[in-house]
This record gives structure tokens, C-alpha cells and sequence, in this order.
């Protein structure tokens, strides 16, 4: 997950790129999880793969157990009855602009009002929509931060909200408990998807690390599949400061994208102008441990849903949606 505020000088808690695995030589479609629960071994887009300046500072937090991303085991989940259905409401005319930090591309939403909120599901609070944002590998075998029974997925957006009910501003609700809530999408290659492809075509006005444009009137529901089922628990934002403040949610049915979409992301870069150019890829977090949380759900896993049967990968009401 990708962190944004107003203010630029928190850039350094935005999100690196390349996985230390690869510099390990081991392979990155094993997302096996990493062994310290609050390491994050993340590794810089230079061509010796060093490390990312963002991830030379400190990257543990002491006694931490709710990090994030991490494994869906399917059957280990366990069905809340009590879980209502998750409220979102997004107003086009909130969408502010595109901005490339450098780790990827932020849509960033004007939060200093109440008309594009999520509530219910796991929330006891209102939280406000900051911004949304990708993470994708360099191909489409992977690309994902959190997996499913071990499916990677080649795309996962995440949208960013904070808890305006208990903090004054997103920067206090960052580092704060019930801080944050990030509904989690999964891209799998399939149909083009329409309402993306408005920001497929704004992406080359960003190419370059820090460049923005204006992009107005976007409605990010679009993105969401219509399925009501998600799994949330309780983890911790994907790049320093790491902090354990997020509640996630994280969508059962992934939507659809065609490759050449996917490949849209691939063409950013993450340099700026006039240095060597380094494309955006490979931007998400190795697994991390699970250790004593439980993952719920909203809906009752069936025997064989981890399977992910192709048959089943069309519902009649999801037009973008998957399995």
C-alpha cells in the first residue's frame, strides 16, 4: 500500500520496488512468506538492485505482529455473521489528479469533505477516501501484494481511506490504531476494462517521477466488482513506517483487465527526467506472516473455493469481475 498526504515531505514513506528475493535469486512467483513479521525486504529499481534510498533508514518495528500483505488460506477463514455489507459512496467531482511519486501512481481525492466515504463491513467509524493507487509486476504472472491459497494475481489496487471520525487528518491516522481502512482489488488478464481505460490514457502525462496532471471527474467505484463478499483483517501499511493502523478489505472477485492495459503501467518509470529511465514494475511487498490473526469473511467459503474454478469465473451481475 502507498501512502500520500498533502504535504510532499512525507514522499519517503511511499512504496519501493523490486523484491529483495530477487536479489537473493530466489523466485518471485514462490511468495513464500518472509520469516521476521515486521521486516520489509524490499529492494531499489537501480540496475545493481540496491537498495531503494526509502529502505536505508530503519524497516522494523519492534514486537510487530499485524504485518501485511499476506496469504488468504480460504479454508482457515472463518465466516462472521455479524458483518454487514461494506457502504461506499464516491462523488466524480472529488477526484483531484494523477501523481507520479516514483514507487507508482497515486490518484489523489480532496478529503476536506464528506463526499466520498466507506462505512459499515468491519468499520465502526466513517473513514474518507484519499487515494487510490496499483501495485504490478513486471509481468503477468505476478504483481500482487496479497495472494489467495498462493495465487498471485498479476494487479491489485488498493484504495486508501482514514478513520475522520477519531483523527484530525490523515497524516495523524496513519501512525494511529484504527487509523486507516484500504479496499484491495485483484486484476487477473481478461476482458478490457472500459472505465479504465480513462486512466490508462492519462498515465503517459505522468511517465516520469514526479510529474502530475490534473484528472477531474473519475469515480472510482468503477473499479470495484459488484460482488458483495470480501475477507478483512487486521495488518499494517505495506511501505515504511510499516505501522499497524490498517484494517483491510480485501475483495473476493478480482475484475478484469486486458494485458495491453496492464502493459499501460508497465511503460511508467521510476526516474525523472534526464536520468536513466527504469520502468515502474515489480512495486509490491513480499508475504509476510499471518502469526496469531484470524482472517474473516463476509460470505461462507465453499469446499472447493480455493480452487478457483475457470467455470465459475463470470458472474451474471460482475461485467469485470472473475472468479
Amino acid at each position: 500500500m502507498v501512502l500520500a498526504t498533502c504535504c510532499r515531505l512525507t514522499a519517503p514513506l511511499l512504496l519501493p520496488v523490486l523484491t529483495a528475493a530477487r536479489r537473493q535469486g530466489r523466485d518471485l512467483r514462490s511468495r513464500e512468506p518472509l520469516p521476521a513479521p515486521a521486516f520489509c525486504s524490499l529492494a531499489g529499481c537501480s540496475s545493481k538492485l540496491g537498495l531503494h534510498p526509502i529502505w536505508q533508514g530503519p524497516i522494523r518495528i519492534p514486537g510487530g505482529t499485524r504485518q501485511s500483505p499476506i496469504d488468504i488460506r480460504v479454508r482457515d477463514s472463518v465466516f462472521d455473521p455479524h458483518l454487514q455489507p461494506l457502504s461506499i459512496t464516491y462523488d466524480p467531482s472529488t477526484c483531484l489528479q494523477i501523481w507520479n511519486n516514483g514507487y507508482a501512481f497515486l490518484v489523489e481525492f480532496d478529503d476536506s469533505t464528506d463526499k466520498s466515504v466507506i462505512r459499515g463491513g468491519p468499520l465502526k467509524n466513517q473513514f474518507k477516501l484519499k487515494q487510490f493507487h496499483f501495485h504490478w509486476g513486471a509481468i503477468d504472472d505476478w504483481g500482487s501484494e496479497h495472494t489467495v491459497d498462493s495465487k498471485v494475481f498479476p494487479a491489485e489496487l488498493h484504495l486508501v481511506h482514514w478513520n475522520c471520525c477519531k483523527y484530525a487528518s490523515f497524516e495523524e491516522a496513519i501512525m494511529e490504531d484504527n487509523g486507516l481502512a484500504v479496499i484491495a482489488v485483484f486484476l487477473k488478464i481478461g476482458k478490457h476494462h472500459q472505465e479504465l481505460q480513462k486512466l490508462i490514457d492519462a498515465l503517459p502525462l505522468v511517465k516520469h517521477k514526479d510529474t502530475l496532471t490534473e484528472f477531474k471527474n473519475f469515480d472510482p467505484s468503477c473499479l470495484l466488482p459488484y460482488c458483495p463478499d470480501y475477507w478483512t483483517y487486521f495488518g499494517s501499511l505495506t511501505t515504511p513506517p510499516l505501522s499497524e493502523s490498517v484494517t483491510w478489505i480485501i475483495k473476493k472477485r478480482p475484475i478484469q483487465v486486458s494485458p495491453n492495459q496492464l502493459a499501460g503501467f508497465r511503460n511508467l518509470l521510476f526516474t525523472s527526467v534526464g536520468e536513466e529511465e527504469k520502468n515502474m514494475v515489480d512495486n509490491f511487498r513480499p508475504l509476510q506472516p499471518l502469526m496469531n490473526r484470524t482472517v474473516h469473511s463476509n460470505f461462507k467459503p465453499m469446499l472447493d473455493v480455493a480452487r478457483f474454478k475457470e467455470k465459475s469465473e463470470e458472474h451474471a451481475h460482475c461485467p469485470h469481475a472473475g472468479f
